[in-house]
């Protein structure tokens, strides 16, 4: 469909597949570069979106559909959040309006969305070792398509872009890596490896002359004079640029390029695709190019919600976020305490460590994209007494998975993770709910986990947590606004695994964890007015349970109702489940959660219509089980 609020400019209207780029005449690639910069801040204006790093690519995505064919050809975009343009130039312009939207296209490349998308994504690290994985299988094949993986600097620090990076020249015959060099990740970039990517210079000319060189060499004395000569080459070039890291891995680098000079580009990347090397192009882009605001604030706008096209102001929010609560309650406890750090990874804003990054900038740590490394950080400043915080999205906790359980729980060490945009993510999608924590840590021993009902809990866990110093804890709090309570004046520690009983009485006990003690509300408001009376507990910790608690509402009640926002399979009501089922009490337990199947993206409001989680959905099946029960 069209996007509601504008009609697609003249050559955009007209480009149905990649091949109407390519027809396009070089005089025409200026507008049609304007136009998809006015139709992507247009449209995201209305459905939000990743809007500066996409302004950012769209020469580099021109030259890209001009030189090379796809799907033949494959080209993968690292996080892939850079790739409306692409979709733009792929089928999907029309659609553009719907982008993020329930029902519409996604945010990112998606595989089963179109044949032009050669690998879905979401998060980084992923473009290069998947490029290389393609190229291999290419050549086992026997064929000759290029493969094109395009990644950020950014995605530079993170793991498996360095491991993807060392198995290129062992693993292919020929690949293109494009480094798309702007400085930036979501937030500005940090680390060695940023220094050394703004350091390299202009060495075109010198790859020209060099190959020159060499051939007449050849030609003049020889192959093993030649071989000699380019030792002796490749050791002076090492002395006067960095480029050697590059040529060391078996990569011919070319670069530093406009990353908005089509022309260039193209003719670049023509050579590239010609090649039977590895290469790698380093471009320079600017985040937010054609639209001041996001050329000015490149954080705000890496992904922003709606906003005002004139002046770039977004809507603010009526009540305070959670992350906002997480970082303004961390920052007061690290007044009062100095052995108090913060780390995150790539995402100080998002996750509101910028207001402890302000106060406290010497205890503050960005690492970048490299979560991994994040937590065994985290481990070594515990084992010397600190009390490190590391705020993640839970999307990206993920990845930490092994050093949790490995570094922080083997031994005991009192890492406090903390993981935001916990339960669903609406617009982003399945790349970027964390409905998946629960059922990856509870299992791990020596841990504590926790969920707070409101923003004012969360203040009251972070002081718990400051009280941990015998193992790692962990707490999930959601994405989005809180439930607009006051914040404690000073937050007191909560005692360690028992849970809060809000309404005492009732035949159905609905044991909520987190946000979904909203949810319950409404619903044991609904089946009172059914003549259903149901006790009410937030459940505030994962782990431990509140055995004593849970075990006296199972022998009371006819069911017991577990409400969470993660998946049903392994979650909160499963371990519910479990408690009742050693104790040998056959009380029967509903779980209520995500279903078993990835979530797509659309709001809260829709997604929890279509997956059975509304108050009012939950009362049927409450009442359809207490009916099996009769």
């Amino acid at each position: 469909m069209d996007s509601p609020s504008y009609k697609l400019p003249p050559l955009l209207a007209g480009i149905k597949s990649p091949d109407d780029v390519k027809a396009l005449s070089p005089e025409q690639l200026p507008a049609l570069a304007a136009e998809v910069r006015e139709v992507l801040i247009n449209s995201l204006a209305t459905t939000g979106g990743h809007l500066a790093p996409n302004l950012g690519v769209v020469e580099l995505c021109i030259a890209l559909h001009r030189v090379f064919s796809t799907p033949r050809d494959k080209i993968l975009f690292d996080v892939s959040h850079q790739c409306y343009v692409h979709k733009l130039f792929t089928g999907r312009a029309p659609a553009i309006g719907t982008i993020r939207q329930f029902g519409g296209i996604s945010g990112f490349c998606k595989r089963s969305e179109s044949e032009h998308d050669a690998f879905g994504a979401g998060h980084a690290g992923t473009a290069l070792s998947a490029g290389v994985g393609i190229a291999a299988a290419r050549d086992l094949a026997g064929d000759d398509y290029n493969v094109i993986s395009v990644v950020g600097d950014g995605a530079f620090t993170c793991g498996t872009t360095l491991e993807g990076l060392n198995s290129i020249s062992t693993s292919t015959r020929k690949f293109i890596l494009i480094l798309n060099d702007n400085e930036w990740s979501i937030d500005k970039n940090v680390g060695a490896l940023s220094r050394y990517f703004s350091s390299l210079q202009e060495t075109d000319t010198y790859t020209w002359l060099r190959d020159r060189a060499k051939n007449f060499i050849e030609r003049l004395a020889g192959r093993e004079i030649k071989e000699q000569a380019s030792k002796l080459l490749t050791a002076a070039r090492g002395m006067i640029t960095p480029l050697s890291f590059f040529r060391q891995l078996g990569l011919t680098y070319y670069g530093p390029i406009d990353g908005h000079d089509i022309d260039r580009l193209e003719r670049v990347l023509r050579i590239a695709s010609r090649r039977d090397e590895h290469i790698i192009l380093h471009i320079i882009t600017q985040k937010g190019r054609g639209y001041e605001p996001a050329t000015l604030n490149p954080t705000k706008f890496h992904g922003v919600g709606q906003y005002n096209v004139e002046n770039g102001k977004t809507p603010r929010a009526a009540t305070i976020t959670y992350s906002e609560t997480f970082g303004r309650c961390l920052t007061e406890l690290a007044a009062d305490d100095p052995a108090i750090t913060a780390i995150t990874a790539a995402m100080p804003s998002g996750t509101k460590l910028d207001i402890f990054r302000e106060k406290f900038p010497r205890r503050f740590y960005d690492v970048g994209i490299a979560e991994e490394h994040a937590s065994i950080f985290a481990c070594g400043q515990a084992t010397q007494g600190f009390k490190p915080y590391l705020a993640i999205y839970s999307t990206f906790m993920q990845r930490c998975v092994d050093m949790i359980q490995h570094d922080a729980a083997l031994q005991n060490l009192p890492v406090r993770f903390c993981m935001d945009r916990a339960g669903l993510s609406p617009d982003d999608g399945p790349t970027h709910h964390g409905l998946y924590d629960i059922s990856m840590m509870r299992c791990i021993p020596n841990l504590i986990m926790m969920q707070p009902r409101d923003e004012a809990e969360l203040c009251h866990m972070l002081a718990t947590m400051n009280t941990i110093n015998h193992c790692p804890s962990a707490i999930r709090y959601p994405r989005g606004a809180g439930e607009g309570v006051e914040l404690p004046a000073e937050p007191e520690p909560l005692p360690i695994g028992k849970a809060e009983v809000l309404a005492p009485e009732g035949s159905v006990a609905l044991v909520a964890l987190g946000n979904m003690n909203s949810v319950a509300a409404q619903v044991r408001e609904l089946l009172a007015g059914q003549g259903v009376e149901c006790a009410h507990i937030n459940a505030r910790f994962i782990k431990p349970l509140d055995e004593g608690c849970l075990m006296d509402y199972a022998r009371r009640c006819r069911l017991m109702v577990t409400l969470e926002d993660h998946c049903i399979a392994g979650g909160f009501g499963s371990a519910v489940q479990e408690l009742l089922g050693s104790a040998l009490c056959f009380t029967p337990v509903l779980r209520i959660g995500w279903g078993d199947s990835f979530v797509e993206h659309g709001s809260l409001g829709q997604l929890r219509a279509k997956h059975g989680l509304t108050p009012e959905a939950i009362v049927q099946k409450i009442t359809t089980t207490l009916n099996a029960l009769s």
